[in-house]
C-alpha cells in the first residue's frame, strides 16, 4: 500500500511546485541559488494535471487527470477525476487517501524512508536548499526559459524506492515532472498553467 501510494504522492508533491510562476530570471544568471529563491516565494494554487505512469506490471500505461491544490507549506490536495476519482491529502504528518468510498489514513512518521521522500519534496516547494542537500545531489541545467532541475538520491533508504525525479520549467513555470522509480516504474506529469 505504502508503495503505491509514495510514487505518486512525490509527484504531486513535486508538481504542485507549478502552482504559482516563478520571478522571471535573465536567461544568462539563472543558478541554483535563484531558482531555490524562487521556489521559496510559492505560497500555494490550484492547476491540472495529467499523469502517465508506466508500470512493469501492465502493457500499456496509465493516464490520470486532475487537480492539484498546494497550500505552504505542507498541505498537499491530489483530486485524481481519470480514470477512478480519488483523494490524496497529505496534510502535515497525515497522508489520507479516498477512493470508491474506501479511506486509509497513515502517519508518515510510521513510515520514515517515505517520510524522508515526503520532507525532501516540502524543501523542494520551500526552496530549501539544504534540507535539499540532505537527502538529494541537485543539478540544474538550462536557463530561466527552459530549466531542469534534476534530483539525484544520496540517501541509501530513499535510492531504494526512487533513482531520480527531474522537475522542468520553462519561462518560470514547472511544466513537468518525471520520476524513475528504483522497480523500474516511471510517471510522467504534465502541468497546465495556472488559469489566470
Amino acid at each position: 500500500m505504502i508503495r503505491y501510494l509514495l510514487a505518486p504522492l512525490l509527484l504531486a508533491l513535486a508538481t504542485a511546485l507549478s502552482a504559482l510562476a516563478l520571478p522571471a530570471q535573465a536567461t544568462a544568471a539563472w543558478d541554483l541559488g535563484q531558482l531555490m529563491q524562487a521556489l521559496a516565494g510559492n505560497g500555494g494554487g490550484r492547476v491540472r494535471f495529467t499523469e502517465t505512469r508506466h508500470l512493469a506490471l501492465l502493457d500499456a500505461p496509465l493516464v490520470a487527470t486532475g487537480e492539484l491544490v498546494y497550500v505552504a507549506p505542507a498541505r498537499l490536495e491530489r483530486h485524481t477525476e481519470t480514470p477512478v476519482r480519488e483523494t490524496m491529502v497529505l496534510d502535515g504528518d497525515t497522508l489520507s487517501l479516498d477512493r470508491e468510498g474506501r479511506s486509509h489514513t497513515l502517519k508518515l512518521r510510521d513510515y520514515p524512508e517515505a517520510a524522508a521522500l515526503i520532507e525532501s519534496i516540502r524543501a523542494t516547494l520551500a526552496g530549501d536548499r539544504k534540507t535539499l542537500e540532505r537527502t538529494y545531489a541537485l543539478s540544474l541545467s538550462g536557463s530561466a526559459t527552459q530549466w531542469a532541475l534534476d534530483l539525484l538520491p544520496s540517501d541509501p533508504a530513499v535510492a531504494k524506492v526512487v533513482l531520480r525525479i527531474r522537475v522542468t520549467g520553462n519561462r518560470g513555470m514547472v511544466r513537468g515532472v518525471e520520476i524513475q522509480q528504483a522497480d523500474g516504474d516511471r510517471s510522467v506529469m504534465r502541468i497546465e498553467p495556472p488559469a489566470r
